[in-house]
């Protein structure tokens, strides 16, 4: 299967993961997972998003390419949009296995 992970530099990583969860959870079920984390299913394939002291990670995977490309993009496009102030940035890269 599919996946990639992004790092996205920001001090406030458990707020903007609990946004993003929160905001997608309307249209998508969402699990709490343990440490300020959370999983993310979407139609496509699965978001997970977990904090670090200084960066928010979020790891995207489905069984195809073009899903995988949806799930980066709906992650993506919602934390930029909601980090806009802060200028985050989410540059996804593709999982070695």
């Amino acid at each position: 299967m599919p996946s990639s992970t992004a790092h996205v530099a920001t001090e406030t990583a458990a707020r903007y993961a609990k946004q993003l969860a929160s905001h997608l959870g309307r249209k998508v079920p969402v699990e709490d997972l343990p440490g300020d984390g959370y999983r993310l299913t979407f139609p496509a394939g699965e978001g997970v998003l977990s904090t670090e002291a200084d960066r928010l990670i979020m790891r995207a995977t489905a069984t195809d390419a073009a899903s995988l490309a949806i799930v980066q993009d709906v992650l993506g496009r919602h934390l930029e949009r909601f980090g806009q102030r802060n200028e985050l940035v989410v540059n996804w890269q593709e999982d070695v296995s």
